[in-house]
């Protein structure tokens, strides 16, 4: 099992600067892929940002040249630099890991309860 706990989400001006930290405990040896998902109200749950075990990553358009994804596998955690950031922004984001399954084909999705960003105009 893996624990997911996010921090550093709050109340920003537009064009300010946040930065999203995402720890993981557990059965943290199994993790490959992380990422980070947002949620508005009334919207679904879109992808930001995603990285591998080796740093490759991914970005949606929305966010891309603003926000930088990247992991300290040492410390097991996962960040989210965002810059430049816009009323559109304002989310619930969460934090994902996606881990192999010992003995079994398939994987496992794990997922933290959220923090919320608000960007104020």
């Amino acid at each position: 099992q893996v624990q997911l706990v996010e921090s550093g989400g709050g109340l920003v001006q537009a064009g300010g600067s946040l930065r999203l930290s995402c720890a993981a405990s557990g059965d943290t040896n199994r993790i490959s892929n992380m990422g980070w998902y947002r949620q508005s109200p009334g919207k679904e749950r879109e992808l930001v940002a995603t990285i591998t075990t080796g740093g490759i990553t991914n970005y949606s358009d929305s966010v891309k040249g603003r926000f930088t994804i990247s992991r300290d596998n040492a410390k097991n955690t996962l960040y989210l630099q965002m810059n430049s950031l816009k009323p559109e922004d304002t989310a619930v984001y969460y934090c994902n890991a996606v881990c192999s399954i010992f003995l079994r084909p398939g994987r496992n999705n794990y997922w933290g309860q959220g923090t919320q960003v608000t960007v104020s105009s």
